[in-house]
């Protein structure tokens, strides 16, 4: 008898812990009233993100983005270049996984591949402006491209 009960705690204990770790959040992003700004112009904004060091550039299309570059986003320096360069090989790995399958996720959204090597040393301006996109087009369409939040 005390065999079994120690066995079905240990079940429960065990289920206990699956059920907590596999249930999903949906924890909503609190966005400010600048963010809504940024989020509602309708002017283009062009950026061209390139280094002086590389020969590379990215090109942004966005209304809003420099806006909220400017208001909003963390200042130059926030973020070690480690971190911005771990971070966008995430996300621009799920970039192009979505860009690859238009019948599952918006082609108006996921138009074009980055190509994005970790091996290329990018330098600091690159990758900020390139992570921040990534945060801005996270939170202004309501998209998830990696496991955490996409938190300012």
């Amino acid at each position: 008898m005390k065999k079994s009960t120690i066995k079905l705690l240990i079940f429960l204990s065990i289920s206990f812990i699956i059920f907590n770790n596999c249930k999903t959040s949906k924890e909503r992003i609190s966005i400010s009233d600048d963010e809504k700004t940024s989020f509602n112009k309708t002017e283009g904004d062009t950026i061209t993100i390139s280094s002086d060091i590389t020969e590379y550039e990215i090109i942004i299309i966005e209304p809003g983005f420099n806006f909220w570059l400017q208001s909003t986003a963390r200042p130059e320096g926030f973020y070690s270049q480690t971190y911005l360069e771990n971070r966008n090989q995430i996300y621009v790995s799920e970039w192009n996984r979505r860009v690859l399958q238009p019948q599952r996720f918006n082609p108006n959204l996921y138009e074009l591949e980055i190509n994005y090597q970790p091996n290329i040393n990018y330098g600091y301006d690159v990758n900020y402006k390139l992570y921040n996109y990534f945060i801005y087009f996270q939170r202004k369409y309501n998209q998830r491209l990696g496991p955490f939040m996409p938190r300012i």
